[in-house]
């Protein structure tokens, strides 16, 4: 059976941390959407610039296509808006999202005690105002930052179960 998840939320929700602990419990690749982005996005966002949809369309296909092209997968990705996750869905329809749904507060202090990643605590704001949680009838799940990493994956992964 194929698992082709995306693991969701704003930058310092913990989207790489939960994707690659939910993948190595399925025996699922893992793969970080970060590592996708063209360089010329990675410098935008390094210089604290926003992306805009234009630089975020042909990186979204990309997530996409990197799903379709896997039978167990779990991609790291903001997917922010559902007008992003419907280009991902486009090119990989039976994708699952599991939204990390964290508070500001928790998320700025994630992102300034991070060293080593290009996205600054400046873009935060913006990526809170582009943010649309998951619908109702979209296929997904919502995980309360209350859940700590094994929670979280646990859940996200029987939720993608029951509902395929």
């Amino acid at each position: 059976m194929s698992v082709r998840i995306v693991v969701m939320g704003p930058s310092g929700s913990g989207k790489s941390t939960v994707g690659a602990f939910l993948a190595d419990a399925l025996g699922a690749r893992f793969i970080d959407g970060d590592d996708l982005h063209p360089e010329a996005n990675v410098r935008k966002m390094a210089a604290g610039i926003p992306l805009d949809d234009a630089d975020r369309r042909p990186w979204l296909g990309l997530v996409g296509e990197t799903l379709r092209g896997e039978e167990r997968i779990v991609i790291a990705c903001s997917a922010l808006r559902r007008a992003y996750r419907d280009l991902i869905r486009a090119e990989s329809p039976d994708a699952f999202f599991a939204e990390l749904a964290i508070g500001r507060a928790v998320l700025e202090e994630r992102m300034r005690l991070r060293a080593d990643h290009f996205m600054p605590a400046a873009l935060l704001d913006s990526q809170l105002e582009t943010l649309e949680s998951l619908e109702d009838d979209e296929y997904g799940i919502r995980v309360d930052e209350s859940a700590d990493v094994k929670t979280a994956s646990a859940a996200i992964a029987a939720a993608a179960q029951r509902q395929r």
